[in-house]
């Protein structure tokens, strides 16, 4: 049981031919960008939207692409011929703008005329106030609208201002977001040099595995040859070992068991015959001592009773006998000998020879492969130098030392140019305070003229004995007026020029560039140059028809890709001819085509082994005449009953004369009783004689079993073991062939992983280029949501005073009528009962 022991150990041991698991290059390294370009407003985001909405009503029209595209190219001449266009576009605009300009220019005029028309006492200058019965009412609204008017002024002012202070706070931020971006850069040159060599070094890991494979190639060559065949040669050993249907542990069991069948056939047919002799010795004995006791001269007389019952006796006689008579059966010794002589050859040693040259395989293919491995070994070797040699081809290093001094330059330069920025800014913030200085300055005036009336304003007073604080109340008024004639017209072309210039930008710049709208406008053909499709592969590469567009470079870069891909820097550093695998396959199967395992050394069953099953048929089992064997074991001891044949001898020597005929048959009658007692009970009940009838039969029935079919199930192992044969020494090129192919794919496939993982390293993890879209995406947050939005919403709130000046000056001259002190009054004439 030993090798069967070690066939089940070597199964175990061969390797399975499932797929190799992919390659574990790791994480390529790189450093974490610290811009985040996003840009949450906070509260004065409801300003920012307050104003886009309006902006929308102004300008509630698409973004004109195609004009402005056609504008771009002529070079702002299409202007002219496409000016219907423009105006229809700009329509919301011109008439705003137009508005602010008519205020402008007529505001001084009608403040200049209302100035002499009061001068001569007209417009309300006249120092005289009617007396009217609703006057009280009168002066209530007045005051409550003048209110409400001061009070939309006083928010569009701290809009304004609110809108100022945000910008100036901003500045810091906008130097974080600089400054982040700028160390961004930094960390992509630092970085990409470290990621590139981490892509190089990888190659290592792809090579280690491939001289794993190499150092196992009998296991994993061998094996999955081994399993190939094994498929078909396999079944022709459990053939082997399955003779007469015997599972394989007792294919020897069967021989052997042949042997001890016939050894016992052999054994208890000498056993069975040694105590049957005996008894018919005994029994013939008896046979004549009856034979010779009826010859008595009292027999002799045919007339009498006496020789009656004699002739009764003498022809029982002839029952006396033993009915099994084993003597008869025919001898297994020859048999017995064959089957001796065939054992003497070790058909288990055999088999088990057969099957150790067959699990032999990934041996013989490591031997027979040692040339190749070193073969590609030394391909291997270099791979790894041309990688190493062809990459440092490539001035990656220089051009990001290069860019990284551009960057410090830079950055230098910009934090020079910090002070003068804020320096910059302090004057834009005195100017815009400046500007909501004027209109606080006119709200001062009112909420103070407001205050003074309503406080000093006595209902009991006539109009020429009004107080001095009404009064007072009544003269800030006026001068908020004449402060809002001089300082309206300047505020309100403040407000119209901020106005198109931001209000423009918003909708032509910003909101196209979040839409990306003005993306698809700078990547119109032939838009830079007439004779290029696209000016980005142009200016880059001197190759236009690229397709390589602003949108695309900004999309991928905002998914964080490699700028290898984002840029198609494949143009200057052609990574697939370094990585080109056809040249290093077309090596690799050179070297493959070498291998040549031969298999024709493997000997499933030797002749011997062979021989000896043929002479297990030929043994003469088959011949054995089981039918005769078994029918003697059928049949009882004796042909008829001793006992009852001895009580009929007693019953017929009664009716005899007494005398020595009656003495004698009396005394055989008691023999046969003896003999009954001493041999047949023995040999019916002994242990050794029941075992060895037992025994017989059953070893007579195993070998009829086994020669039943035995020579067929011999013929049909034969054939398998022969065409397994043939198919290891003839037929297992093409098997040898297929597992080497895919041996050899799975060596190539390392390189194809390893490949696959830096063409995807470099698309995805190396060098990503988010910095490229954070530069974007800072440069739109500084002028648009920094800039353009707090100088939008402070036109908006500061135009909102503005336009409402008119309704205060208007209601301001009316409420100071109520509040100043009049020259002249009316007086009630008595006579004709009215005021005069």
């Amino acid at each position: 049981m030993l090798w069967r022991a070690a066939f089940a150990l070597a199964l175990l041991l061969l390797p399975h031919t499932e797929p190799r698991t992919p390659l574990d290059f790791g994480l390529v390294p790189g450093g974490v960008y610290d811009t985040v370009a996003h840009y949450e407003p906070g509260p004065i985001g409801l300003l920012f939207n307050m104003v886009h909405a309006f902006l929308h009503v102004v300008q509630p029209n698409p973004f004109p692409e195609d004009l402005v595209i056609r504008v771009a190219k002529d070079k702002f001449g299409a202007i002219k011929s496409e000016y219907q266009k423009v105006i229809y576009y700009e329509i919301g605009f011109v008439v705003c703008a137009a508005l602010g300009l008519l205020f402008v220019v007529l505001l001084p005029l009608v403040g200049l005329l209302f100035c002499m028309c009061r001068c001569c006492d007209n417009c309300g200058g006249e120092m005289h106030q009617r007396q009217r019965k609703n006057a009280d009412c009168q002066r209530g609204l007045l005051t409550t609208l003048l209110l409400t008017t001061t009070f939309i002024i006083t928010a569009g002012v701290l809009c304004a201002y609110a809108a100022n202070q945000h910008l100036s706070s901003q500045l810091k931020t906008m130097r974080r977001l600089v400054n982040n971006n700028l160390r961004d850069l930094h960390t992509f040159a630092n970085d990409t040099p470290v990621q590139i060599d981490y892509l190089i070094n990888q190659y290592d890991t792809a090579k280690d595995q491939v001289l794993c494979d190499l150092d196992n190639v009998g296991v994993l060559l061998g094996g999955r040859i081994h399993e190939e065949l094994g498929k078909e040669v396999q079944p022709a050993l459990d053939g082997v070992l399955n003779m007469a249907g015997v599972k394989v542990e007792k294919a020897m069991k069967v021989m052997r068991d042949t042997k001890e069948a016939l050894e016992n056939v052999s054994v208890t047919l000498e056993t069975l015959q040694e105590g049957t002799g005996k008894l018919q010795f005994n029994l013939s004995v008896v046979r004549a001592g009856l034979s010779n006791a009826l010859s008595d001269p009292a027999c002799a007389d045919t007339l009498s009773p006496t020789a009656q019952i004699c002739r009764s006796i003498r022809s029982s006689l002839a029952q006396l006998e033993i009915s099994a008579n084993y003597s008869g059966l025919p001898d297994v010794t020859d048999q017995l000998n064959k089957v001796n002589e065939v054992l003497k050859t070790d058909l288990s040693l055999t088999v088990q020879r057969g099957l150790l040259a067959f699990n032999d395989t990934p041996t013989m293919v490591t031997d027979q492969t040692r040339n190749v491995a070193e073969g590609v070994r030394g391909i291997l070797d270099g791979i790894g130098s041309n990688i190493t040699s062809f990459s440092r081809l490539f001035p990656i290093q220089s051009s990001l030392n290069n860019f990284t001094v551009f960057i410090s330059h830079t950055h230098s330069r910009i934090e020079d140019i910090y002070p003068e920025i804020d320096q910059i800014d302090f004057y834009r913030w005195i100017c815009c305070i400046t500007l909501c200085c004027m209109v606080v300055l006119i709200l001062s005036f009112n909420f103070l003229g407001l205050l003074c009336g309503i406080l000093g304003f006595d209902r009991h007073a006539s109009p020429t004995t009004r107080g001095c604080v009404s009064n007072t109340g009544g003269n800030l008024l006026m001068a908020g007026v004449g402060f809002s004639f001089l300082f309206s017209w300047v505020l309100m072309g403040v407000v119209t020029a901020t106005f198109v210039v931001g209000g423009n930008l918003e909708k032509l710049v910003c909101e196209p560039f979040n839409s990306r709208q003005l993306f698809k406008v700078l990547d119109t053909p032939h838009l830079v140059n007439p004779t290029w499709r696209n000016f980005i592969p142009g200016y880059l590469y001197n190759d236009p028809d690229m397709d390589l567009t602003v949108e695309n470079v900004y999309s991928n870069c905002k998914e964080n890709r490699g700028i290898y891909s984002a840029l198609h820097l494949d143009k200057l550093f052609n990574i697939s001819a370094l990585l080109n695998t056809s040249v290093y396959t077309k090596d690799m199967a050179q070297k493959f085509e070498g291998v040549k395992v031969d298999l024709r050394s493997i000997i499933l069953l030797d002749s011997e082994g062979k021989e000896n099953l043929i002479s297990f048929t030929e043994t003469g089992i088959g011949e054995i005449n089981f039918a005769a064997y078994l029918e003697e074991l059928n049949k009882g001891v004796t042909r008829v009953d001793l006992l009852s044949f001895a009580s009929n001898l007693d019953t017929q020597a009664e009716q005899l004369s007494k005398g020595s005929l009656q003495t004698s048959i009396k005394g055989h009658a008691n023999t046969l009783r003896q003999i009954y007692s001493h041999q047949v009970v023995s040999i019916q009940q002994s242990m050794k004689y029941v075992r060895a009838r037992n025994t017989l039969n059953q070893s007579i029935r195993f070998l009829e079993r086994t020669s039943s079919d035995l020579s067929n199930k011999v013929s049909e192992v034969l054939t398998a073991v022969n065409a397994a044969q043939y198919l290891i020494s003839q037929n297992a090129t093409f098997i040898v062939n297929q597992e080497t192919e895919k041996y050899k794919q799975t060596i190539i496939g390392y390189f194809k992983q390893y490949i696959d993982w830096v063409k995807t390293s470099l698309e995805m993890e190396v060098a990503t280029c988010k910095p490229l879209s954070n530069i974007m995406d800072t440069a739109d947050i500084l002028a648009c949501s920094f800039l353009l939005d707090s100088m939008n919403t402070f036109w908006f709130g500061l135009g909102c005073s503005t336009l409402f000046l008119l309704p205060s000056i208007i209601l301001s001259v009316r409420l100071a009528k109520f509040y100043r002190r009049m020259d002249t009054e009316d007086v009630y004439d008595d006579s004709i009962g009215t005021w005069n």
